[in-house]
Protein backbone atom coordinates (compact mmCIF):
# COMPACT_ATOMS: atom_id res chain seq x y z
CA UNK A 1 0.00 0.00 0.00
CA UNK A 2 1.05 3.49 -0.13
CA UNK A 3 0.59 5.51 3.21
CA UNK A 4 0.60 9.26 4.40
CA UNK A 5 1.21 9.59 7.93
CA UNK A 6 0.43 12.88 10.11
CA UNK A 7 2.06 13.11 13.31
CA UNK A 8 5.32 11.03 12.34
CA UNK A 9 7.51 12.94 14.38
CA UNK A 10 5.11 11.36 17.76
CA UNK A 11 5.53 8.23 19.50
CA UNK A 12 2.70 6.67 17.55
CA UNK A 13 3.61 8.12 14.56
CA UNK A 14 6.87 6.80 14.03
CA UNK A 15 5.74 3.81 15.07
CA UNK A 16 3.45 3.39 12.23
CA UNK A 17 6.41 4.83 9.82
CA UNK A 18 8.58 2.21 11.17
CA UNK A 19 6.42 -0.31 10.71
CA UNK A 20 5.05 0.16 7.28
CA UNK A 21 8.11 0.19 6.16
CA UNK A 22 9.52 -3.04 7.29
CA UNK A 23 5.85 -4.41 5.87
CA UNK A 24 6.70 -3.04 2.80
CA UNK A 25 4.71 0.31 2.28
CA UNK A 26 5.22 3.18 0.86
CA UNK A 27 4.87 5.84 3.37
CA UNK A 28 4.66 9.52 2.97
CA UNK A 29 5.32 11.10 6.28
CA UNK A 30 3.56 14.66 6.72
CA UNK A 31 5.67 16.98 9.37
CA UNK A 32 6.22 20.30 10.93
CA UNK A 33 10.25 19.68 10.84
CA UNK A 34 12.05 17.14 9.33
CA UNK A 35 14.64 16.93 11.87
CA UNK A 36 12.99 15.04 14.23
CA UNK A 37 11.97 11.90 12.02
CA UNK A 38 14.75 9.26 13.12
CA UNK A 39 13.05 6.81 10.29
CA UNK A 40 14.55 6.37 7.67
CA UNK A 41 14.14 4.29 3.96
CA UNK A 42 14.03 4.54 0.22
CA UNK A 43 10.47 4.00 0.81
CA UNK A 44 9.92 7.09 2.80
CA UNK A 45 9.13 10.50 1.40
CA UNK A 46 8.98 13.11 3.88
CA UNK A 47 7.03 16.12 3.27
CA UNK A 48 7.28 19.62 5.06
CA UNK A 49 3.41 21.16 5.61
CA UNK A 50 1.54 23.50 7.29
CA UNK A 51 -1.38 21.65 8.64
CA UNK A 52 -3.64 25.07 8.53
CA UNK A 53 -3.78 25.13 4.84
CA UNK A 54 -5.80 21.85 2.87
CA UNK A 55 -4.29 23.05 -0.47
CA UNK A 56 -0.84 22.85 0.90
CA UNK A 57 -1.78 18.95 2.51
CA UNK A 58 -3.15 17.76 -0.56
CA UNK A 59 -0.25 16.48 -2.30
CA UNK A 60 0.65 13.93 0.30
CA UNK A 61 -2.53 12.46 -0.11
CA UNK A 62 -3.56 12.47 -3.24
CA UNK A 63 -3.41 8.79 -5.16
CA UNK A 64 -2.57 7.25 -1.49
CA UNK A 65 -4.72 4.21 -0.18
CA UNK A 66 -4.74 5.33 3.01
CA UNK A 67 -4.20 8.21 5.64
CA UNK A 68 -3.01 7.30 9.29
CA UNK A 69 -3.51 10.40 11.77
CA UNK A 70 -1.26 10.18 14.87
CA UNK A 71 -1.98 14.02 15.87
CA UNK A 72 -2.75 14.90 19.35
CA UNK A 73 -2.78 17.24 21.79
CA UNK A 74 0.84 16.74 23.76
CA UNK A 75 -0.99 18.23 26.79
CA UNK A 76 -4.19 19.95 28.27
CA UNK A 77 -3.05 23.08 26.91
CA UNK A 78 -2.99 21.78 23.54
CA UNK A 79 -6.84 20.83 23.77
CA UNK A 80 -8.25 21.81 20.25
CA UNK A 81 -5.47 20.88 18.30
CA UNK A 82 -6.86 17.79 17.21
CA UNK A 83 -9.91 18.97 15.56
CA UNK A 84 -8.06 21.89 14.06
CA UNK A 85 -5.56 19.68 12.68
CA UNK A 86 -8.36 17.03 11.41
CA UNK A 87 -10.63 19.38 9.44
CA UNK A 88 -7.32 20.09 7.92
CA UNK A 89 -6.63 16.71 6.88
CA UNK A 90 -10.35 16.08 5.95
CA UNK A 91 -10.72 18.76 3.31
CA UNK A 92 -7.39 17.42 1.95
CA UNK A 93 -8.81 14.09 1.45
CA UNK A 94 -11.85 15.42 0.27
CA UNK A 95 -10.22 17.54 -2.30
CA UNK A 96 -8.02 14.40 -3.28
CA UNK A 97 -10.84 12.07 -3.55
CA UNK A 98 -9.18 9.81 -0.42
CA UNK A 99 -11.51 8.30 1.81
CA UNK A 100 -9.77 5.55 4.00
CA UNK A 101 -8.70 7.33 7.43
CA UNK A 102 -7.94 6.37 10.61
CA UNK A 103 -6.49 7.83 13.54
CA UNK A 104 -5.95 7.88 17.07
CA UNK A 105 -8.68 9.13 19.87
CA UNK A 106 -8.59 7.38 23.19
CA UNK A 107 -9.69 5.15 25.48
CA UNK A 108 -12.31 6.96 27.84
CA UNK A 109 -13.96 9.01 24.34
CA UNK A 110 -16.04 5.73 23.81
CA UNK A 111 -18.24 3.43 25.55
CA UNK A 112 -17.58 1.67 29.09
CA UNK A 113 -16.77 -1.78 29.25
CA UNK A 114 -19.69 -4.12 29.95
CA UNK A 115 -19.34 -4.79 33.47
CA UNK A 116 -16.43 -2.78 33.75
CA UNK A 117 -14.94 -3.23 37.86
CA UNK A 118 -15.33 -0.21 40.20
CA UNK A 119 -11.80 -0.08 39.94
CA UNK A 120 -11.67 0.64 36.61
CA UNK A 121 -14.80 2.52 36.31
CA UNK A 122 -13.28 4.86 39.03
CA UNK A 123 -10.01 5.43 37.10
CA UNK A 124 -11.72 6.10 34.02
CA UNK A 125 -13.73 8.83 35.48
CA UNK A 126 -10.34 10.30 37.48
CA UNK A 127 -8.67 10.61 34.38
CA UNK A 128 -11.68 11.89 32.46
CA UNK A 129 -11.93 14.55 34.84
CA UNK A 130 -8.35 15.55 34.57
CA UNK A 131 -8.20 15.56 30.71
CA UNK A 132 -11.73 16.88 30.35
CA UNK A 133 -10.62 19.77 27.83
CA UNK A 134 -8.10 17.12 26.00
CA UNK A 135 -11.02 14.33 25.42
CA UNK A 136 -13.84 17.16 24.76
CA UNK A 137 -11.49 18.07 21.94
CA UNK A 138 -11.38 14.41 20.78
CA UNK A 139 -15.03 13.77 20.71
CA UNK A 140 -15.20 16.58 18.57
CA UNK A 141 -12.84 15.11 16.08
CA UNK A 142 -14.86 12.04 16.28
CA UNK A 143 -18.06 14.10 15.39
CA UNK A 144 -15.69 15.68 12.42
CA UNK A 145 -15.21 12.17 11.36
CA UNK A 146 -19.06 11.32 11.35
CA UNK A 147 -20.20 14.09 9.47
CA UNK A 148 -17.16 13.42 6.65
CA UNK A 149 -17.56 11.02 3.81
CA UNK A 150 -14.24 9.51 4.53
CA UNK A 151 -13.83 5.67 5.35
CA UNK A 152 -12.48 6.48 9.10
CA UNK A 153 -11.63 4.54 12.10
CA UNK A 154 -11.11 6.26 15.58
CA UNK A 155 -8.71 4.02 17.35
CA UNK A 156 -8.87 4.20 21.65
CA UNK A 157 -6.20 2.84 23.20
CA UNK A 158 -5.69 3.46 27.38
CA UNK A 159 -2.79 4.77 28.64
CA UNK A 160 0.23 4.49 26.33
CA UNK A 161 3.43 3.12 27.26
CA UNK A 162 7.13 2.96 25.41
CA UNK A 163 7.72 -0.06 25.25
CA UNK A 164 8.18 -3.06 22.05
CA UNK A 165 5.87 -4.80 20.25
CA UNK A 166 4.03 -7.46 21.19
CA UNK A 167 1.39 -8.04 19.33
CA UNK A 168 -0.90 -9.66 22.00
CA UNK A 169 -3.32 -6.80 22.54
CA UNK A 170 -7.02 -7.45 22.08
CA UNK A 171 -9.41 -5.12 19.99
CA UNK A 172 -13.00 -4.43 20.69
CA UNK A 173 -15.48 -2.75 17.35
CA UNK A 174 -17.74 -0.30 19.24
CA UNK A 175 -16.70 -1.17 22.33
CA UNK A 176 -13.67 -1.43 24.95
CA UNK A 177 -11.58 -4.42 26.33
CA UNK A 178 -12.56 -5.21 30.08
CA UNK A 179 -9.79 -4.23 31.98
CA UNK A 180 -7.67 -2.70 29.62
CA UNK A 181 -5.39 -0.22 31.71
CA UNK A 182 -1.96 -0.01 29.60
CA UNK A 183 -0.72 -0.37 25.83
CA UNK A 184 2.42 0.45 23.82
CA UNK A 185 2.99 2.77 21.76
CA UNK A 186 4.11 -0.20 19.11
CA UNK A 187 1.28 -2.12 19.37
CA UNK A 188 -1.26 0.94 18.90
CA UNK A 189 0.60 1.60 15.64
CA UNK A 190 0.63 -2.22 14.64
CA UNK A 191 -3.51 -2.18 15.04
CA UNK A 192 -3.49 0.65 13.05
CA UNK A 193 -2.01 -0.88 10.01
CA UNK A 194 -3.83 -3.91 10.94
CA UNK A 195 -6.84 -2.28 10.90
CA UNK A 196 -6.32 -0.26 7.32
CA UNK A 197 -7.80 -3.25 4.95
CA UNK A 198 -10.92 -4.53 7.91
CA UNK A 199 -14.18 -3.19 6.63
CA UNK A 200 -15.30 -4.57 9.68
CA UNK A 201 -13.77 -1.15 11.43
CA UNK A 202 -14.36 1.20 8.71
CA UNK A 203 -16.41 4.16 10.30
CA UNK A 204 -16.36 2.90 13.62
CA UNK A 205 -14.77 3.59 17.15
CA UNK A 206 -12.37 1.08 18.17
CA UNK A 207 -11.20 0.23 22.09
CA UNK A 208 -7.35 -1.03 21.73
CA UNK A 209 -5.53 -2.29 24.94
CA UNK A 210 -3.65 -5.12 26.13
Amino acid sequence: MNLTVFGATGGIGQEIVRQALSAGHGVTAVVRDPARLTVTGPALQVVRADLTDPEQVRPAVAGRDAVLSGLGARSRKDAGVTTRLTRTVLAAMEAAHVRRLLLVSAGPVGPAPENDSFLDRTARGLVSALLKDVYADLRETEAELARSDTDWTSVRPPRLQDKPLTGTYRTVVGGFPRGGRFIARADVAHAMLTMTEDPKTVRQGVGVAY
